[in-house]
């Protein structure tokens, strides 16, 4: 009888738990295992035309990955963005964009709807990949790569929102992160690039 009440009440917690998830009340957790890759060019991802890149195209270049959203307060940053782009372009920075639906819905729309819509109304030319999933048990492997401890230990954490931006160096190596808040023109994001930039 003891067993019985027992499993009763771990199926009860379960479920009581399961709710909490699904209705918010519980945030889904980052994954707390490091993924199996050692370096960001070890992914492979889909740009938004639905081809594979392998990121190690990347390589010997200073690179802010973003995930961004169409819908959200901080979307006029792609101006910003675009600005860096068209700057340091030339010097061997590119800035790559991850559209994401996990905050509010602020990304709806399919991959060709996103496409037009940054290259209509913010001109966008950096390199745009397909829809992704930054935060919670869908997580893509990328971005579980991004935010943990163990696999990026200075600046791992949980996506906040819109427009988080990594920066990495030459090697590949995470040495910045800005908040949506810190928009792309701000001293601090140029200083960092120019700083990465002037190393070889």
């Amino acid at each position: 009888m003891l067993k019985v009440i027992g499993i009763i009440l771990i199926l009860a917690v379960a479920a009581v738990v399961g709710a909490a998830y699904k209705y918010g009340f519980i945030m889904n957790p980052s994954p707390s295992e490091p993924t199996k890759e050692k370096s960001m060019y070890e992914f492979t991802m889909k740009n938004i035309d639905g081809q594979d890149v392998k990121l190690d195209t990347y390589k010997g270049k200073v690179v802010m990955i973003v995930n961004v959203a169409s819908k959200c307060g901080y979307t006029p940053q792609y101006e910003g963005l675009q600005a860096l782009y068209e700057k340091y372009g030339d010097q061997g920075f590119v800035i790559l964009g991850f559209p994401a639906n996990n905050f509010m819905g602020q990304e709806p729309g399919t991959e060709a709807e996103i496409k037009e819509f940054c290259s209509t109304k913010y001109r966008v030319t950096f390199p745009m990949f397909a829809k992704l999933s930054v935060a919670g048990k869908d997580q893509h492997p990328f971005y579980a790569f991004l935010t943990n401890k163990e696999s990026n230990p200075s600046f791992g954490g949980e996506i906040s929102w819109n427009f988080n931006k990594f920066l990495t160096d030459r090697n590949g190596k995470v040495v910045a992160r800005f908040g949506s808040k810190d928009a792309p023109e701000s001293d601090a994001v140029k200083a960092a690039i120019e700083k990465n930039l002037a190393t070889q």
